[in-house]
């Protein structure tokens, strides 16, 4: 079974992966509820924690049920990413994470994120940094290379590994496909078993049903995956792969009622962590992801993002579940979308 420093994993752990705007306090738990393993903050700007910026210091927040819990970093200046990884340290996560995969431009232009992909020196530095700023294990997650030419993940691999990085998370694209084409798991699975690597490696890229988890599993050897656009209006995703894995039997789709709860705790959460405006005009976007497939659910969908308290959006979740008691979902493919374009940076 990997470990990441002391955090002991389960056999063929399932991370969710960190995503801006999306993997937050009321999203990652519903995905703990259903099996994600190692869960991330959102990524937090380096130079926003030291600056005190609001946004960036909320990111921090984690409860209890999240662990084993890692905060997600980026940036490109060596002495902002130690300061931040001591701020990380008092807030007592797992483990600390660095983002050098982040493709959107407003990153990469600052040279953080994938940005740094295109300076392996730079990346050695700055990883170097963090791991000399704090005693938490310190993890990294990152792409192919820059583009098609520059390939380099062998080698950061080993370097990383070499300087005391103690897992690798790596997503089968380039800085340049984005989230373009199909994520290639090839140099995933030369990374896992190059003899020199021993810290767990994880794949990252198109994970979107039980059987291809399983086949990518059997194929690059991988320790675990991470998932992430997967598990947006899904998270029943996991508990999926892990029965599969398990059994080789497909679990049935969630029913309306699994939904119906999933949706009434995550606004609860979101009303708790950020306040009932801000609470519930975000829980907005989930709603459409989480009935998809209820025929006629237009009419509801519109009240339940227009209506503005606790009580009468509990009250529509109410009449969907009276309204469609006797429908039965039918498993359909998961929709990847390109959550960047849905919640720009």
């Amino acid at each position: 079974m990997p470990k990441i420093g002391n955090i002991q994993l389960p056999e063929f752990p399932l991370l969710l992966a960190p995503m801006e705007d999306v993997s937050d306090p009321p999203f990652r738990a519903v995905c703990k509820d259903n099996g994600a393993d190692l869960m991330y903050s959102e990524f937090i700007s380096s130079e926003g924690l030291i600056r005190n910026a609001i946004k960036s210091r909320k990111k921090l927040d984690f409860t209890e049920e999240e662990r084993p819990f890692g905060i997600q970093i980026f940036g490109g200046d060596e002495e902002a990413m130690g300061i931040s990884a001591k701020i990380c340290e008092a807030v007592n996560p797992d483990l600390v994470d660095i983002n050098f995969g982040c493709p959107v431009k407003k990153v990469v232009s600052k040279g953080a994120g994938a940005g740094v992909l295109k300076d392996i020196d730079l990346m050695v530095r700055l990883t170097e940094k963090v791991i000399k700023s704090t005693h938490l294990p310190v993890t990294v997650k990152t792409r192919l290379g820059w583009d098609d030419n520059t390939k380099n993940i062998e080698e950061v691999a080993e370097r990383l590994q070499d300087i005391g990085v103690k897992a690798l998370a790596i997503h089968g694209r380039t800085r340049c496909q984005l989230y373009k084409g199909e994520a290639d798991w090839t140099l995933i699975g030369k990374v896992k078993n190059n003899p020199r690597i021993v810290i767990p490696v994880f794949g990252n890229g198109d994970i979107d049903s039980p059987q291809k988890a399983l086949e990518y599993k059997n194929r690059y050897g991988v320790d675990g995956i991470m998932i992430g656009r997967a598990a947006i209006g899904y998270p029943w995703i996991f508990r999926e792969i892990k029965h599969f894995i398990k059994t080789g039997e497909i679990l049935s789709a969630p029913t309306l009622q699994e939904r119906i709860d999933v949706c009434r705790k995550h606004l609860r959460r979101s009303i708790e962590w950020k306040g009932p405006i801000v609470g519930i005009n975000e829980m907005r976007r989930h709603y459409t992801n989480y009935l998809k497939g209820l025929p006629g659910i237009k009419e509801f969908r519109y009240k339940l993002v227009t209506l503005t308290t606790p009580e009468d959006i509990e009250n529509v979740l109410s009449e969907i579940s009276e309204h469609y008691k006797d429908y039965t979902f039918e498993r359909s493919k998961i929709e990847l979308v390109n959550y960047h374009e849905k919640c720009p940076l």
